[in-house]
């Protein structure tokens, strides 16, 4: 990965720009699964909200254009991650990686107890990536109440039910897997 690349926080004006990410990622998406729905974006009313909160971050190069972002919440006691997408260009570069350990800075910063995503179980660039850096899959009692809600919306939403999965990342220890240099 290139010195020139910086992560900061993302700027409302560059809201339409993580949109264009966000497509551009799901054409990857789209070819892992064998899938030709249409893409579709996060409503920039979430990444608003998010941005407020200070819960969006971007990868950005050398001419301070974003090439990656991740996008979270704060909900029981965790640091959600809503979205992380990588522009086709950059992906496979550590920039996802990058973004993540970012997002186990914020939530130590903010004293959370793990960061928890939902994710598809077989693609190598979603819940396997996840586990090489530390996140565990839970299901059953261990699923907190707010992602077992966030797994039922996403497949009343027509994502497949045995493809979808919780994970979950306990910061109680340092995580080994992931640093911000």
């Amino acid at each position: 990965m290139s010195a020139t690349l910086v992560i900061r926080q993302a700027r409302l004006e560059e809201l339409p720009r993580l949109t264009e990410i966000e497509l551009d990622a799901f054409a990857t998406l789209a070819e892992a699964l064998s899938i030709s729905d249409a893409a579709h974006a996060l409503p920039h009313a979430i990444l608003r909200k998010a941005l407020e909160a200070g819960l969006v971050i971007v990868v950005a190069d050398g001419d301070d254009r974003p090439v990656g972002f991740l996008a979270a919440e704060e909900i029981s006691d965790t640091l959600y991650v809503i979205e992380l997408d990588v522009s086709r260009d950059w992906q496979r570069k550590g920039v996802g990686r990058r973004l993540m350990a970012h997002a186990v800075e914020m939530a130590r910063t903010r004293r959370l107890s793990a960061l928890t995503l939902t994710t598809d179980r077989h693609v190598p660039f979603n819940a396997p990536f996840y586990q090489s850096i530390g996140f565990q899959t839970v299901d059953g009692e261990a699923m907190l109440p707010f992602m077992r809600a966030k797994v039922d919306a996403e497949i009343s939403n027509g994502m497949d039910p045995e493809r979808r999965v919780a994970m979950v990342l306990r910061l109680g220890r340092a995580n080994s897997h992931l640093t911000t240099s």
